[in-house]
């Protein structure tokens, strides 16, 4: 009876001593750990290879448990990924020749590096484009050297380049003597300057000079000192000269309403006041706005101040205390994001100006994320901002967004949009503001 009691026991003592992997080593190649057991080896791979990290686990059966790290590493090369940036020098059909940036690892062995497009994405480049290429296994030997190329895009790094064309004219542009952004977010990186666009998206783009420290990266969202600051407003360009970055980790208001603007466009050149009635406080306004604004509008929606100063529409954004109403709408994915909001703000009744302003202003928070649950108010939002306009607007098309970013497809009942058609003098107001996931 005591033999059979023993026999089980037994084969669970042999099964652990053949099964259980136990911890025998920790390298000084990024961290990469193994366990091992008589019958198996995990490794869990954090290696240093020169431009990246290859970070995966993988399990190794007898009699390949037995092998040291460096004999593992050698089945597990050809499946690294080598990232490098370079510039096109030349495009031969279906394949390309470029040179390393002179700091990449690839450069010391070579100037020049060929390889195919036919299996890559399609994407905008021409001679002179700076690209980021990721490859498998080895570089060929030969001249140009050749690799196998799994992916490639138009890369944002551009620090190894001085930025040499002008950005805007400063005998044109307006001068500010303070400052007139805050948080903004980096998207191009070059050795004597970098640029940005804010954070809430604003309808210009930002050069700042100087040379960016290696700290920061394209994406990072900060605030920076600087000075001399020009703004063309023909060409929504803004340049200045930055003195020092910080970190920023300012998220949108929830209570906001971000970037209405009011455009005019009356049937002749005529003098307008309007007065906004706002159930809350006005956070921002361009221009001032002094117990409401007072412009000289032409038809073509140009709009003139008291100063002689030309605009392109009324701006405001402040904090209201209005509770909008979600339960109607669309979930959309966000690659889509764009393609929706044409559609849907044609419906609307916004032209084609309007329509590209107001997405260039809110894709950049949309586009990334899984889903969006999008809502456009009607009278909850213009009870809360009422507008008072004289001469009174024969056509008021006012379009406010909510919207809210959603993991996973969320199916509620669809809106009916629609708009009045444009008729006589034409009032076109846009906004939205984010609903934070509770």
């Amino acid at each position: 009876m005591k033999k059979k009691i023993w026999i089980p026991i037994l084969v669970v003592v042999v099964l652990a001593i053949l099964f259980t992997p136990i911890p025998t080593g920790v390298y000084k190649d990024g961290g990469t750990r193994e366990y091992t057991s008589l019958t198996y080896k995990i490794v869990d791979w954090n290696r240093m290879t020169g431009d990246a990290t290859y970070d995966e686990t993988k399990v190794y059966f007898f009699p390949y448990n037995f092998k040291s790290i460096d004999g593992l590493w050698y089945y597990e090369e050809d499946n690294v990924e080598h990232g490098f940036i370079a510039t096109v020098l030349e495009i031969n059909g279906s394949s390309v020749i470029v040179q390393p940036v002179e700091d990449s690892a690839l450069f010391i062995s070579t100037d020049k590096v060929s390889f195919g497009t036919d299996e890559l994405e399609k994407i905008e480049f021409e001679v002179g484009s700076v690209v980021k290429v990721t490859y498998k296994g080895d570089v060929m030997e030969s001249y140009p050297a050749q690799v196998h190329a799994t992916s490639w895009k138009l890369s944002d790094d551009l620090s190894h380049l001085e930025y040499t064309e002008q950005w805007l004219d400063k005998e044109t542009a307006e001068k500010y003597d303070h400052n007139i952004f805050d948080h903004i977010k980096i998207t191009k990186i070059y050795s004597n300057c970098f640029f940005a666009r804010t954070v809430i998206p604003m309808p210009y783009e930002i050069k700042l000079n100087g040379t960016l420290s290696d700290e920061w990266c394209v994406g990072d969202q900060v605030t920076a000192t600087y000075s001399n600051v020009y703004y063309d407003q023909e060409n929504q360009r803004v340049e200045c000269d930055f003195s020092s970055v910080e970190a920023s980790d300012w998220q949108p208001d929830p209570n906001a309403a971000y970037k209405p603007v009011i455009y005019l466009y009356p049937e002749e050149e005529t003098e307008v006041s309007v007065k906004l009635d706002l159930n809350g406080r006005l956070t921002c306004t361009y221009p001032e706005y002094k117990d409401g604004w007072k412009v000289t509008a032409a038809p073509d929606g140009t709009l003139t101040d008291a100063n002689g100063q030309v605009y392109n529409y009324l701006y405001w954004e402040g904090e209201t205390y209005t509770n909008y109403n979600l339960s109607k709408g669309f979930c959309v994915k966000g690659k889509d994001t764009a393609k929706f909001l044409e559609n849907a703000l044609e419906k609307l009744g916004l032209n084609r100006k309007e329509a590209n302003e107001f997405i260039v202003y809110w894709l950049p928070l949309m586009q990334d994320n899984p889903y969006n649950i999008i809502s456009f108010q009607t009278d909850v939002y213009t009870d809360a901002a009422k507008l008072n306009i004289n001469p009174s607007p024969d056509t008021l098309i006012r379009v406010f967004m909510t919207w809210q970013s959603a993991d996973k497809y969320i199916n509620l009942p669809e809106q009916q949009l629609s708009a009045p058609e444009r008729n006589g003098f034409t009032v076109v107001e846009w906004g939205g503001t984010e609903i934070k996931s509770q």
